[in-house]
């Protein structure tokens, strides 16, 4: 058959919400704009674990360490489901974390703002990972098998983030007038970029539309902005803190909440490399890649000494 007919017969598919399997035709964008996500979101899972590693031997109880802890390491466990899942695609993990490393693969802006306070830590619950859930809900019904099948623990785990960090804001908001404004400021702080973590608008987006046709999407970063926007007010107000933006206010019409400009300038900022803790997010990756060689050298020579053991038996045998 024709490309386009495999092309045509590849849409119906999608559009009959059958899921495409590794080994299964796909078209090369499709499968390059995969890759490029879910390395991606494999990517932001690992830069996601410094800004709270740093607060485990400062949380303020051995039971916030251990839950902490336990985060932490969920999100490295996500980056590596991830990672497996780009390589069902054909591509190779060496080169995904390279890209990383050398700076020419994005992980989320969110990562590059520093946590400055314990209260940033359950701003970052409630908050990023609330906003990773609405999106990362949505991937558990994406198109792409693997994908799609990783998401369904990887959502599990993240609920169990976002109730965490939830609690922590919940319990500073019932604290000291010192608790409850250091709630605030992390508020104040964690707002705007994670509005941003969902991306850019619809319109300055060159990849939405593209994904939603093939269903990796399923639904753009505006719908899914505004989802997470309704949501979180009421949150706050039972936290008895204040969203900083001036322009917030429910619309009857829309039945949704209006929400002031976001600093798009300041979005690229970040993204172009130029966040407060771009730099150092990548140095604590290299410094933690190359203290780690010689564990993935022991590894690779533990694997390949079963391997010839595995292949001395099936001669003798």
């Amino acid at each position: 058959m024709s490309t386009h007919d495999l092309e045509q017969i590849f849409q119906e598919r999608i559009d009959a919400e059958i899921k495409i399997e590794a080994k299964e035709w796909m078209p090369d964008a499709y499968r390059k704009t995969l890759i490029r996500q879910i390395s991606q979101h494999a990517h932001s899972e690992i830069v996601g674990m410094l800004p709270e590693g740093n607060w485990i031997t400062r949380a303020p109880s051995l039971r916030r360490k251990v839950a902490l802890l336990a985060k932490v390491q969920d999100e490295a466990g996500h980056g590596l489901y991830l990672y497996s899942a780009a390589e069902t695609l054909g591509a190779e993990r060496d080169d995904l974390i390279e890209q990383l490393l050398t700076g020419k693969a994005k992980y989320s802006s969110i990562f590059n703002y520093p946590t400055v306070s314990w209260a940033d830590i359950g701003a970052i619950g409630w908050l990023v990972d609330g906003a990773a859930i609405m999106n990362q809900v949505m991937l558990t019904r994406t198109s792409y098998g693997p994908y799609a099948r990783a998401m369904v623990r990887i959502c599990k785990e993240e609920s169990f983030h976002q109730r965490q960090g939830y609690e922590i804001m919940l319990a500073l908001s019932n604290g000291t007038e010192a608790q409850k404004n250091m709630a605030q400021d992390a508020l104040n702080r964690w707002w705007w970029p994670s509005l941003m973590m969902f991306g850019p608008s619809d319109k300055e987006s060159s990849h939405t539309e593209q994904s939603m046709r093939w269903k990796i999407k399923r639904k753009s970063n505006d719908e899914l902005r505004q989802q997470f926007i309704n949501q979180t007010v009421g949150q706050a107000d039972f936290l008895g803190l204040t969203i900083p933006d001036p322009d917030l206010k429910w619309n009857e019409a829309t039945g949704n909440y209006d929400f002031g400009a976001i600093d798009w300038e300041e979005f690229w900022n970040v993204v172009k490399g130029n966040g407060p803790c771009n730099k150092e997010r990548i140095r604590a990756s290299i410094k933690a890649h190359e203290d780690g060689a010689w564990v993935r050298e022991a590894a690779l020579a533990h694997a390949e000494k079963r391997s010839a053991r595995a292949a001395q038996k099936t001669q003798v045998a």
